[in-house]
């Protein structure tokens, strides 16, 4: 079974996530902040990491720039409302598999984990 990673300050995402993946048959793990969601990261290795970029304390550069020194290879799709992230960041997150909107939609985040998988 492949592990999906996401951190989301918002619990209410969080919850939505954990419901959407295990209907899909994944492994869910879920961080309230960058720090928690790295900690899981080291003892768990993900298969796929969902973050959003804007967060207290550590954003999720700080989150993509760490996990990409423990595994370069790890994919990892962004969270986003509608306008959060501007040219600039879309660039410097170019590397990344997708973005997902807020408010959630099933069909988006089934696209950004096939893209995730295929790559």
């Amino acid at each position: 079974m492949k592990t999906i990673l996401v951190i989301d300050d918002e619990k209410p995402t969080l919850t939505m996530f954990r419901l959407l993946l295990k209907a899909m048959d994944y492994e869910v793990l879920l961080a309230e902040s960058g720090e928690e969601g790295i900690a899981l990261f080291e003892q768990n290795k993900p298969d796929v990491v969902i973050t959003v970029i804007k967060m207290p304390g550590m954003d999720g550069f700080e989150v993509i720039k760490t996990i990409r020194e423990m595994d370069a290879g790890v994919p990892f799709i962004i969270i986003t409302g509608h306008g959060d992230v501007s040219q600039t960041e879309e660039a410097a997150l170019s590397d990344t598999v997708g973005f997902i909107n807020k408010p959630l939609q099933r069909e988006a985040l089934e696209e950004a984990l096939e893209k995730a998988f295929a790559s």
